[in-house]
C-alpha cells in the first residue's frame, strides 16, 4: 500500500508559478498512475492532470492545459505538477491520487477509480 504526501503549495500573485510535488512510500511507484485533482471551497473536486506509469500517457484539464505540467521521477518516487501563469481561479486544495490497476486511459481522469489519495496541499493565488 502506497503512501502519498503533498507538498509545494502556497500564497502567490497572479501570474506566478508553483510547483507541487507529491512524494510516495510503501510501494514499488512505478507501477502507479498518479493523478492530480483540485477542490475549490464549495466546488466538487475536479481532475487537473495525470499520468502514466511510463509517462508515455499523459491527460490535462482544459482548464490547465499549456500552463501545467506533469511529470514524474520513479527513481525518486516523486511526481510533479509545475503551475505557470497561475490564476485566480486555481486557487484549491490540490490532492494527488495513485492507483496500481488503472489502465493508462480516459479512466485517469476520474476521481473514483484511484485508490490511494494524499492530504492535499493548499494553493492561493491572489489577483
Amino acid at each position: 500500500q502506497v503512501q502519498l504526501v503533498e507538498s509545494g503549495g502556497g500564497l502567490v500573485q497572479a501570474g506566478d508559478s508553483l510547483r507541487l510535488s507529491c512524494a510516495a512510500s510503501g510501494g514499488t511507484f512505478s507501477k502507479y498512475v498518479v493523478g492530480w485533482f483540485r477542490q475549490a471551497p464549495g466546488k466538487e473536486r475536479e481532475f487537473v492532470a495525470a499520468i502514466s506509469r511510463t509517462v508515455r500517457t499523459i491527460y490535462y484539464a482544459d482548464s490547465v492545459r499549456g500552463r501545467f505540467t506533469v511529470s514524474r521521477d520513479n527513481a525518486k518516487n516523486t511526481v510533479f505538477l509545475q503551475m505557470n501563469s497561475l490564476k485566480s481561479e486555481d486557487t484549491a486544495v490540490y490532492y494527488c491520487a495513485a492507483d496500481e490497476r488503472l489502465p493508462a486511459d480516459e479512466r485517469l481522469r476520474v476521481s473514483f477509480e484511484y485508490d490511494y489519495w494524499g492530504q492535499g496541499t493548499q494553493v492561493t493565488v491572489s489577483s
